[in-house]
């Protein structure tokens, strides 16, 4: 039986894109170094920010220095933690986590979003008190597509396995739940590249006033 739901956060409860464009941007005029587009940094999300700096690093400059892919993830995060403004939920999200709470089931998130942004943005949207662990992709030494962050939730939650069932949106969120042996929603309106269909998952949903439905379908 399902106790509880964990969920990523970008690509799966809010749409950052924005934001974290604009931090990448601001961090590269900074540096009097080529602006990205709006896709490139899309394609940039998912493995966390590190990785992001990385592909961008590449990107404008064609090669990745330690030394200066040290300097641009330090003045990323420096922006990252206040890139909040254009953040927006995604449809129908805030009656879905009340309703999962309302019948009793226990809420937790696994992102690699870095701890201090993603601490910062569920402070502005007031989510502070929605979960009750929270992993961020620097909280451990290793981040998603690593089961670990996904596997110390549901530790920290005292639960196990068989009573989660985790959300995400991405290729690295379906690899995470197929690694870990967990039950796996597959939000299909986030930042994934690939066919929805082909990657690992037990249910898909593009709206949000299904997935109390479709987790009742699990148990």
């Amino acid at each position: 039986m399902i106790r509880a739901v964990v969920f990523d956060l970008d690509g799966t409860l809010i749409d950052s894109a924005p934001d974290i464009w604009q931090a990448a941007n601001a961090v590269l005029e900074g540096e009097g170094l080529p602006l990205v587009t709006f896709e490139q940094s899309r394609g940039f999300i998912g493995r966390g920010a590190r990785v992001f700096v990385e592909r961008m690093e590449l990107a404008v400059t064609g090669a990745n220095d330690p030394a200066r892919t040290e300097h641009l993830h330090a003045r990323f995060l420096h922006f990252y933690e206040r890139a909040h403004e254009n953040t927006r939920i995604y449809p129908h999200v805030v009656d879905a986590l009340d309703e999962l709470r309302g019948k009793g089931l226990r809420l937790g998130l696994c992102t690699n979003k870095p701890f201090a942004p993603t601490a910062a943005v569920l402070k502005h949207l007031r989510w502070a008190e929605f979960f009750e662990v929270v992993i961020g992709g620097d909280s451990l030494p290793v981040a998603k597509p690593d089961p670990a962050p996904l596997l110390e939730v549901v530790g920290r939650m005292g639960l196990t396995l068989p009573e989660i069932a985790y959300i995400g949106d991405s290729e690295t969120d379906a690899e995470t739940a197929q690694r870990a042996g967990a039950r796996f929603g597959l939000y299909t309106e986030g930042y994934r590249k690939a066919a929805a269909e082909s990657l690992f998952h037990h249910f898909l949903f593009n709206d949000y006033r299904h997935l109390s439905d479709r987790l009742a379908q699990l148990r």
